[in-house]
């Protein structure tokens, strides 16, 4: 009983795993100006949010007020790769139509306006 018990949770870990999004961990933005972030990808709820875990200036790490915000919010899966939700852009504390591209270890971001038809690009790479 013991060992069906063991294999059970093996399992049921092993599925929790592959079952896990891979949009989430830790990803490093484009540097803007002479900053960049790194922004935890994390579920929130059904969807994705990410939050602002690190600041850097000339590649050392800066505080921030920006540090634990949520920038990219409430990214829902749409299939291969996709993800449609909000992102915050803290320079101009505006929220826009956020879309997502996964590909690989590149995490390719839009913040869109006009419906989605002009949108501002970074590719984000992934830290962990």
């Amino acid at each position: 009983m013991r060992r069906v018990l063991a294999m059970a949770m093996v399992w049921g870990l092993g599925a929790g795993a592959a079952m896990a999004d891979p949009v989430l961990g830790m990803w490093q933005t484009e540097v803007d100006g002479e900053g960049y972030a790194h922004v935890r990808m994390q579920p929130c709820g059904a969807d994705i949010c990410g939050t602002v875990a690190r600041t850097f200036r000339d590649g050392v790490e800066t505080p921030s007020d920006t540090v634990g915000k949520v920038i990219v919010r409430n990214m829902t899966p749409v299939g291969d790769g996709r993800y449609e939700g909000k992102v915050w852009r803290p320079s101009n504390d505006k929220i826009y139509i956020g879309k997502i591209d996964l590909e690989g270890d590149a995490l390719k971001l839009r913040g869109c306006v006009a419906g989605g038809l002009i949108c501002a690009k970074q590719t984000w790479r992934r830290v962990q």
